[in-house]
């Protein structure tokens, strides 16, 4: 049952727009100002948000600009309900980047269509961006019309990769780009004392290597395998093709990529703001976010000191003085190189 998260101060509208949600089988959290609309969804993560604009406390474009600040909220669709139906509102309200926009008085219909709709749209989404081997094999189909599928077979065995085994190195020229079967593997950049930066984090149905292979250049970064992992290495002159006679293709690469960089991005800016302990914390927290299996009630895993460090970017004592902390804070616990995570919630919180 989809969870939908409604931000409304009047009650008779609260009431009667939860009333038609439950009974289009919803289920539906109230809020009735935008404070504590953001606080139930920071806590629930809903799958969808209905919100009104004015409001006390924290109007509604105040509360689209918390989501869109916020990596966990940012992408839950977000749908905007109010009196106003002057067309600047509108207008501001999806440049913002909220996905709909419903005027009151509206019919039961409209708003039950506005939300499938939206379900509809992120089901697509999600069918078509599956970063699984099976969606491997759909790339390759979609491109059958276009290129010899004899040559887009060859070479596609799985190859065994073992822990710290080097994939490729800042500076080679790219021949591949490759799919992670199974596994975790880091890419990582070195400066010249040997110290290392990660750039990047992946996990088992993940793509990489990709950006040098569209930017033609060399590697900017090497990869290794972070443990025991299993690879499919796809010819550099295969993806091109596949890239540039198939849009369909091309356009879900191009997401990938601004994924990427966005990424980045937020890690740089991360390192260059914030203290050493919150940096720690967030780097603990996107492992778990990155790593974490179902399950997993609480989040463990293996990574050397050496890893983590320069995943934060400090030095490997800064960073066992930090986990130290942590440890005695009762926010996480260490056995050797195995880290947990004991409170999640307080470390994404960490402001200190």
């Amino acid at each position: 049952m989809k969870t939908i998260l409604l931000i409304e101060d009047s009650d008779d509208i609260r009431e009667t727009t939860a009333e038609i949600l439950e009974l289009a089988s919803y289920n539906v959290l109230k809020a009735e100002n935008g404070k504590i609309g953001v606080e139930i969804a920071q806590q629930t993560k809903p799958d969808l948000v209905i919100c009104d604009i004015m409001m006390p406390i924290l109007d509604g474009y105040g509360v689209l600009h918390i989501f869109s600040q916020n990596p966990s909220l940012q992408n839950i669709p977000f749908i905007f309900l109010t009196a106003k139906a002057e067309r600047s509102d509108h207008r501001k309200g999806m440049e913002m980047g909220a996905d709909d926009y419903l005027t009151k008085p509206f019919q039961e219909i409209e708003l039950l269509n506005a939300i499938e709709s939206r379900f509809k749209k992120i089901e697509n989404l999600s069918k078509s961006f599956q970063n699984t081997q099976e969606q491997l094999e759909e790339l390759y189909q979609q491109a059958k019309e276009y290129v010899d599928i004899n040559s887009l077979s060859k070479d596609r065995k799985v190859s065994s990769i073992k822990k710290k085994q080097l994939i490729y190195a800042e500076g080679d020229e790219p021949i591949k780009f490759y799919f992670l079967k199974t596994g975790k593997i880091k890419t990582f950049q070195s400066n010249r004392d040997g110290k290392e930066f990660v750039t990047g984090l992946y996990n088992s149905g993940d793509f990489f290597g990709h950006i040098a292979i569209v930017e033609a250049s060399e590697y900017q970064e090497s990869a290794e395998a972070l443990e025991d992992s299993e690879i499919i290495g796809i010819p550099k002159n295969d993806f091109l093709e596949l890239i540039t006679r198939n849009q369909s293709v091309a356009n879900k690469f191009i997401k990938m990529l601004a994924n990427d960089i966005q990424e980045k991005e937020k890690q740089l800016t991360q390192m260059a703001y914030n203290s050493l302990r919150k940096r720690t914390a967030d780097a603990l927290v996107m492992l778990s976010k990155k790593y974490k299996t179902e399950n997993q009630h609480k989040f463990s895993i293996r990574i050397s000191r050496d890893d983590l460090a320069s995943l934060v970017g400090t030095a490997t004592e800064s960073l066992i003085r930090t986990l130290s902390d942590f440890k005695a804070d009762k926010l996480i616990e260490v056995n050797g190189s195995e880290i947990t995570i004991i409170e999640e919630q307080k470390l994404a919180n960490l402001r200190g």
